[in-house]
C-alpha cells in the first residue's frame, strides 16, 4: 500500500513528543522510541532525532525535533 511518508513522519513525531521523559532547554529531549523503524529512521536523516539504532530504549530530539514534535502535537492532539 502506498502512503504519504512526511504526514506519517509529522504524526510519528507529535506522538515522540507525548512520550518525551526528560527535557533541557537549547538540546532538545529524550523519548522512548517504540515506533516503526523506517520511520524513525526517516527523521533521524533529517536531523530531528538521534540514531535510533542501538540498546537504548529512547532517542533524544534535537532542540528543532523538540520544537516542531510540540507544534505538530498541539496542531493535532490539542484541545481548543
Amino acid at each position: 500500500m502506498a502512503y504519504d511518508t512526511e504526514k506519517v513522519d509529522e504524526y510519528t513525531l507529535a506522538l515522540l513528543y507525548l512520550v518525551i521523559h526528560s527535557r533541557e532547554e537549547g538540546y532538545g529531549a529524550r523519548a522512548w522510541k517504540g515506533f516503526d523503524w523506517e520511520t524513525l529512521n526517516r527523521l533521524h536523516e533529517k536531523g530531528l532525532i538521534s540514531n535510533p539504532v542501538g540498546k537504548a530504549k529512547s532517542v533524544v530530539l534535537s532542540e528543532e525535533g523538540f520544537k516542531m514534535a510540540e507544534e505538530f502535537f498541539i496542531r493535532h492532539f490539542g484541545k481548543p
